[in-house]
């Protein structure tokens, strides 16, 4: 809680008149410890949301930087920023200091691997999940159900979004619902594009799990799986339920993105600029289909064997086999990342 003496010792003051947190509730927030994995579209509105709240503590995980196409959705970033690519991590930091400075916020440029997970993930009673692809959702999901972290689960692109709360041991994690871990070739902002209100409309119910359970409401939370389309008008909550015996993650323990220690299976070629990432599991694309979602981004060529998208100084080839090159690319989370962000990774 805020010095009295504090100039803005008033400032959870509408919040604390909301009877189910209540003075109670704040001083339970500040003792909360909580870690946002992402500071794009919705982590910057997570972000923005739980330090306004009043979290004891916010570490910030995020392994990429700021570009101009970014500022349409995320909400933390100005065209400073932007034109100075700035990691996220660190750019977001900054800004929510000046927001909440009783708020400790730790940035961490980094890219979650099964190697750095505990460091990052450990220390915080809660997981939220502000990320671009499913790799990095898996891995969060197989830390939590081990560790018995709750965590907020949040994805939006286009006009639609999806969210749930999942508690170890108590509903069904991310296995329970989607099976085990997909195959690539997902929608994501890059390819489809996203508009900014599904983004701010999942982050907030996001955030609105998170205040219940922080706040030990934990009646209150909605446990389902909540799908959202604001341009079609639609909406659909299904119950998450119970953990299904059959789960390899919560029923049998097994956790195979910890297991992991090539992390995205990432090899520089020597004595060139060049890094090859490689799916985890054979994706299931057809090449012919990728090459026309990928015609707005680029030149493109495709035969039978391979694509190749040409970004400009940088080039990608992808093959069958969920390889992908890597041209004019020296950094493994700048592959990783546009790996993620025109193949679905």
């Amino acid at each position: 809680m805020e010095n009295p003496s504090s100039p803005f010792q008033d400032r959870y003051s509408r919040q604390q008149l909301f009877t189910p947190i209540g003075p109670d509730g704040q001083a339970r927030l500040a003792t909360k410890r909580a870690a946002i994995v992402g500071l794009g579209a919705l982590g910057t509105v997570l972000s923005t949301q739980l330090v306004r709240a009043g979290i004891g503590f916010i570490r910030l995980i995020d392994r990429d930087i700021i570009e101009p196409s970014n500022l349409q959705r995320q909400t933390l970033y100005d065209e400073r920023d932007a034109l100075e690519k700035l990691p996220k991590a660190l750019a977001s930091a900054t800004k929510l200091r000046a927001v909440n400075s009783e708020v400790t916020i730790e940035a961490k440029i980094a890219d979650l691997t099964s190697r750095n997970s505990q460091e990052l993930l450990g220390d915080v009673d809660l997981i939220v999940d502000g990320s671009d692809n499913f790799q990095v959702r898996y891995l969060i999901n197989d830390f939590a159900v081990q560790k018995g972290i709750p965590w907020s689960y949040g994805g939006a692109v286009s006009s639609y979004g999806t969210t749930a709360f999942f508690e170890p041991n108590q509903t069904s994690c991310l296995v329970c619902l989607f099976g085990d871990e997909g195959e690539g070739g997902h929608d994501t902002c890059d390819t489809i594009g996203v508009i900014a209100p599904i983004v701010s409309i999942i982050a907030s119910l996001q955030v609105t799990e998170a205040l219940k359970y922080l706040t030990g409401n934990d009646q209150a939370l909605s446990r389902q799986l909540t799908t959202i389309d604001v341009w079609k008008n639609t909406y659909r909550a299904i119950a998450l339920g119970a953990p299904k015996e059959e789960c390899r993650c919560c029923a049998h323990r097994q956790f195979p993105s910890l297991q992991r220690r090539t992390e995205a299976l990432t090899v520089s070629f020597c004595g060139r600029k060049t890094i090859q990432v490689k799916a985890d599991k054979r994706p299931s694309w057809d090449l012919q289909a990728l090459a026309q979602k990928l015609l707005p981004f680029g030149n493109v060529l495709v035969n039978e064997h391979l694509l190749r998208l040409d970004l400009g100084e940088e080039q990608i080839t992808v093959f069958q086999d969920g390889r992908a090159l890597f041209h004019g690319v020296d950094d493994h989370v700048r592959a990783r990342t546009l790996y993620a962000r025109y193949l679905g990774m």
